[in-house]
């Protein structure tokens, strides 16, 4: 499998995330945008006469005439939520976008839903979201639960620091600092077990970079993919520290057993090529994040 490789130096980011995920939205006339800023070339087409037979999640969202999808709202370039437009944006987004269409739904089916990091699970098995698209970690645990379409990107565990802090370089610094990050997230759960730090946990990656903003808190630690559009959006307060100590695999979660969507879906990512470069192109590359898309498993 290829690797995803993020960039080590985001000194030199010039584009403001915030401004990158308002100004990039999707639509129903043009789905994803395009690449280059090419607002006005579709890079898919809403699929028609779609029979999923033996999937029991397309079967509920046809007879619902909509698709819900869960997603984070609150991190720029993958998952971002606009306060004042309700606008949703960034390549989680548009992932998603890419696979309702392909199922048949157009931008007005979908019912998208932000749904905590702790609570992903049991949205799917209950029932109440289709699947989700929000920098999902595929792990076994969770397989046990539920079941995963991809990985369609590969990033690693980082940590955010103060701009003008030098004290931490790596998860080895950790020792008796404090660090924060999402409930129910793996990153949280490595910090814990692997490198017996303290941490404190919060809802969302937002509230814990205000929480670091403010001196309450010495580092975040999250999947760099999510650090570098913080990074961006204030690069004079905010800086990654070291390089990457994992390895995450993001996939689509879905409802267990049903491996007739996860067909569909992977095979949506393996003949999607340039519809995933698109979109990591916009979303991803101008906030420094180096990659390469994934073979499906």
């Amino acid at each position: 499998m290829r690797k995803t490789r993020l960039a080590g130096a985001f000194a030199g980011i010039a584009i403001a995330a915030l401004a990158l995920a308002g100004c990039n939205s999707g639509s129903p006339t043009t789905p994803g945008g395009a690449a280059g800023g090419d607002d006005d070339k579709a890079l898919w087409e809403v699929a028609s006469d779609v029979n999923l037979d033996g999937s029991p999640t397309f079967d509920r969202a046809s007879k619902a005439d909509k698709i819900v999808v869960g997603v984070k709202s609150d991190q720029p370039g993958l998952g971002y939520e606009d306060a004042v437009s309700g606008e949703r944006s960034g390549f989680d987004v548009e992932i998603a976008r890419w696979i309702a269409a392909s199922l048949g739904f157009d931008e007005d089916q979908i019912d998208f839903q932000t749904i905590p990091s702790a609570n992903r699970e049991q949205e799917i098995v209950n029932g109440n979201i289709d699947y989700y698209v929000g920098t999902y970690s595929m792990t076994p645990a969770r397989d046990e639960v539920i079941d995963f379409a991809g990985p369609y990107f590969i990033t690693g565990q980082g940590l955010l620091v103060a701009a003008d802090d030098d004290s931490i370089n790596g998860p080895d610094d950790l020792k008796d600092k404090v660090t924060c990050s999402v409930t129910g997230s793996t990153p949280l759960q490595r910090i814990r077990d692997e490198y017996n730090g303290e941490v404190t946990e919060r809802q969302t990656y937002s509230e814990c970079v205000e929480q670091l903003l403010n001196g309450q808190v010495d580092a975040i630690t999250t999947d760099e993919a999510i650090l570098a559009g913080y990074v961006a959006e204030d690069k004079d307060k905010l800086k990654l520290a070291g390089k990457p100590f994992s390895e995450e695999r993001y996939g689509v979660g879905l409802a267990d057993g049903d491996t007739v969507l996860k067909d569909h879906i992977n095979k949506l990512f393996t003949d999607g090529g340039d519809v995933w470069t698109a979109l990591y192109e916009k979303y991803l590359e101008p906030a420094g994040v180096e990659a390469t898309q994934p073979q499906v498993d």
